[in-house]
């Protein structure tokens, strides 16, 4: 199938270089037919490639496949990670360069190319891609690669199992073989036991089989980090002769490898054979600072039964050393030599190696392995270098410099050391000695003596490399100024009563450059006091001290004055000062009070005037009355008045005893000659409750039947006291009352009237009374009551008179009840002829009448002679 892939892009390619730019749409279709059936044979030949048709004769876009096109990492623990490699491809003509390379999913990275990497015509660049799982599952993902050249971007399909992590142990060996052993003699060995999963390996059980053989050095149960190891050491002491095999069973919770087996093997011997063993088997040194060095001892014991000839000793590993033992040299049957190996690193990183033991002893050479880490200290101070800005002369800045050891040894810094005027350093004694990652400090304080750019360093002597190292310092001196500003630059207190107070604040600040002291504060202001600085002071630079200014007036008073503040540099700054002591006056109006002859049970009210005639705000706090039956009223306290206000309240007389009485009203104020006193009088009466009547009887004389009168009562409170008339009753057939609403109370001197009514229904005379009852003496009072009730009889007056001698138009009639005068019309309209009837008479009344002419203008003749009529 890749066969084909090459001959579909050759005939593609042979298309395009035929076709000229008339025909480049054509060529372009036939291309894009081809497009997907190329691109399917290509993920069957597992490659995957960017190309772009050609767009004409002068420009050549680039292409690039990318192999494998899919890549499956398999199981992969999570917490591990895992890589392939991934090669880049150009299938173009021209050079181009990768740009760029994305995933879809963050557990997939890549690694081992820089961007952008260039890739020429036909050559190829390898780059890893790596999978670390972060949990248990199936993983998929993209890679796309991109290019430049108008390549066209190439996606790889990327996949993992993604599985939780395991124990796996792993063993140095798997077959341990003493070979020929002294019998009752012994030989040892060792097999190191590793744990290279991910989780914890814990060992449970460690079984032995076959005659002579056993096992130490690991104690069951025994649990192994991962990446963890141990040693397990295993001996041969053969009892017989002949041959012996046997077996180490190790159990552990590894799911792959429940059981890991190691065969033995050995052989006893009679003959005399000597046997080397070295006590420990591996030597391991862990980290070392270069420049120190760092020792074992390993015990080598001859456990045959025949001395042992060394014939030469080598090491391998930069660095060790060994001692002890100088070949050649002879071990006698059980006898033990101790060699002392050294590790001294001159240069960081890790160092494995053997001591290797050739001799005539059984199993030689005996081959003791050992590994050590050369490791050095690293020197870092943060800041690395500092400038202190500008500083004024005399003033001093501090900066406190961290110094880290960055190296997996201990650092010692030996010396510390500093150039440059101005500059002092402190808070380090040396040598001091830092363990790896740990960290000091010390501090460098900068102090210009005087103006101008001042430079300097600081150098740390060390064992770290690159020793020693050095932190450059910079700074400015300035010349010091001194100024002192004061907010606010004035006070003006505004009006205050004599006897309070106000207090004001005023700050000053340091706005100089170097530290001021106030000295001095000199007071020019009646009745002002200043406290909250008690001199003298020192102020930095910025810095803030307050002042509190108060006035209290004595008297009403107008104050212009300063305080003035002296620094010891030798400047003043003065604070204008304005402020009014005010005082307020009282008025009384009237000034005394004589409620007069007050009854015993009623009440007199006078309204009283308070004035402030004073300047300042009057406030009165307290309104007292003394005297019996005296109160006040109708003022909310406190009252506070401005200069010119009034106010009202009221003061009472109430007697509750007859005779004269006397009091005083006292009002407690801020006022000068406070309380302000008004004195009272008055005179307590006897009550007394009396009514007085218009008439002691009523008289209608005749009335019709069907008709009404009416008189009116008049009552009068002649007492001194309150009267209440509680009901006004009537009696006799016809009478009634009007207005007599109850109950009424009557104040001394009030009058209340009623009316009587008198409506006969038949003739004949009628009496009756009305009866008023109230709480005055006399009480209750009656008002007789008499009318006569008449029967209506119609009654005429006919009347005639001479005729004028003048043009006229009519006449009008008028009567009266009395002679003489109050003559009244009684015609609708003039009256033609000569003659009028009066029907509207009433019986048992005299009538009085007379004429006049009217002419055709309206105007109208004197009064007739009278005539009188009599009605029956």
């Amino acid at each position: 199938m890749h066969g084909r892939a090459e001959t579909v892009g050759t005939r593609a390619n042979r298309l395009r270089r035929k076709q000229h730019h008339k025909n480049f749409k054509n060529a372009l279709a036939v291309l894009l037919c081809f497009a997907p059936f190329l691109l399917l044979i290509n993920g069957c030949a597992g490659l995957a490639s960017s190309a772009t048709p050609k767009q004409s004769q002068s420009s050549t876009p680039g292409s690039f496949q990318v192999a494998p096109a899919a890549v499956n990492f398999g199981k992969v623990t999570v917490g591990k990670s895992s890589s392939q490699s991934v090669a880049v491809t150009n299938t173009g003509s021209s050079a181009l360069n990768i740009t760029q390379t994305t995933f879809s999913n963050a557990q997939f990275t890549a690694s081992g190319m820089s961007m952008p990497m260039a890739v020429s015509a036909g050559q190829a660049g390898n780059f890893s891609v790596s999978v670390n799982p972060t949990s248990a599952g199936n993983l998929t993902g993209t890679l796309t690669v991109q290019g430049d050249g108008g390549s066209s971007p190439v996606v790889v399909n990327l996949s993992a199992t993604a599985v939780a992590p395991q124990p796996q142990i792993t063993l140095s060996g798997s077959t341990v073989d003493f070979g020929s052993v002294g019998v009752s003699s012994q030989g040892n060995a060792s097999v190191i036991v590793t744990n290279a999963g991910g989780a914890d390996l814990t060992i449970s059980v460690i079984t032995v089989s076959g005659a002579g053989f056993s096992v130490s050095g690991i104690a069951t149960p025994k649990t192994l980090s991962s990446g963890q190891s141990a040693t397990l050491a295993v001996a041969f002491r053969p009892t017989v002769s002949g041959s012996v095999t046997g077996s180490i069973s190790i159990t552990s919770n590894d799911p792959a490898i429940p059981t890991a087996n190691i065969s033995l093997a050995g052989n006893g011997s009679t003959a005399p054979i000597g046997q080397l063993s070295a006590a420990p088997s591996v030597v391991s040194l862990g980290n070392v600072g270069t420049g120190a060095s760092a020792t074992q001892q390993i015990i080598l014991s001859n456990t045959g039964n025949a001395a042992v000839h060394i014939s030469a000793i080598s090491i391998t590993g930069a660095g060790f050393t060994v001692t002890g033992l100088t070949a050649p040299a002879t071990v006698n049957a059980s006898q033990t030599v101790t060699l002392t190996v050294q590790f001294a690193p001159s240069a960081a990183g890790s160092v494995s190696g053997t001591l290797t033991i050739t001799s005539d002893a059984n199993q030689s050479p005996l081959k003791i392995a050992w590994s050590a880490t050369g490791v050095q200290s690293g020197l870092s101070v943060s800041p690395a270098s500092f400038n202190f800005g500008s500083i004024v002369d005399g003033q001093t800045k501090s900066q406190t410099f961290t110094v880290t050891n960055t190296g997996a040894s201990t650092l010692t810094i030996a010396q510390i050391s500093l150039t440059g005027s101005g500059y002092s350093v402190s808070g380090l004694a040396t040598p001091v000695n830092v363990a790896a990652g740990q960290s000091t400090s010390f501090s460098a304080t900068f102090a210009p003596a005087s103006a101008g750019t001042l430079n300097g360093s600081i150098s740390l002597v060390s064992n770290a490399p690159n020793s020693p190292a050095t932190v450059s310092l910079s700074g400015i001196g300035v010349a010091a100024t001194v100024s002192m500003s004061a907010s606010p630059a004035s006070v003006s207190f505004g009006s205050i009563n004599a006897g309070s107070s106000n207090s004001q604040s005023v700050t000053f600040t340091n706005v100089g450059n170097s530290s001021v002291t106030i000295s001095q504060i000199s007071m020019n202001a009646k009745d002002v006091t200043t406290n909250g600085i008690a001199t003298p002071v020192t102020l930095g630079v910025g810095q803030k001290a307050a002042m509190t200014l108060t006035f209290k007036p004595t008297s009403s008073e107008t104050v212009s004055g300063n305080v003035t503040v002296v620094n010891s540099q030798g400047s003043s700054t003065v604070i204008p000062i304005s402020a009014s002591g005010v005082q307020p006056a009282i008025s009384v109006t009237p000034s005394s009070v004589s409620f007069g002859s007050i009854s015993v049970g009623s009440s007199n009210t006078q309204t009283m005037k308070v004035t402030n005639s004073g300047t300042g705000v009057l406030t009165i706090s307290q309104i007292s009355v003394a005297g019996s039956g005296f109160s006040s009223s109708g003022a909310t306290l406190p009252i506070s008045l401005n200069a010119g206000q009034s106010s009202n309240f009221n003061l009472q007389f109430a007697p509750s005893s007859a005779g004269a009485a006397s009091g005083s009203a006292s009002l407690v104020s801020n006022a000068p000659g406070s309380p302000a006193v008004i004195s009272l009088s008055g005179t307590g009466t006897a009550a007394s409750q009396t009514l007085s009547f218009s008439t002691s009887s009523v008289s209608f004389g005749n009335v019709n039947d069907g008709s009404s009168a009416s008189q009116s009562v008049t009552v009068t409170n002649v007492g001194n006291s309150n009267v209440t008339i509680s009901q006004i009753s009537s009696s006799g057939t016809g009478f009634a009352l009007s207005g007599a609403g109850t109950p009424v109370t009557l104040s001394s001197t009030q009058i209340f009237t009623f009316g009587v009514l008198f409506n006969p229904v038949s003739a004949g005379s009628v009496t009756g009374s009305v009866i008023v009852t109230s709480n005055a003496s006399g009480s209750p009072k009656t008002i007789a009551l008499s009318g006569t009730g008449v029967t209506t009889t119609a009654h005429s007056v006919s009347l005639t008179w001479s005729a004028s001698t003048g043009t006229i138009s009519g006449y009008n009639v008028y009567r009266s009840t009395s002679t003489g005068s109050g003559y009244i019309l009684v015609n609708g309209g003039l009256v033609g002829g000569l003659a009028y009837t009066d029907t509207s008479v009433q019986s048992g009344t005299t009538y009085y009448y007379v004429t006049t002419a009217v002419d055709s203008s309206g105007n109208e003749s004197s009064y007739s002679n009278e005539a009188q009529a009599i009605i029956p």
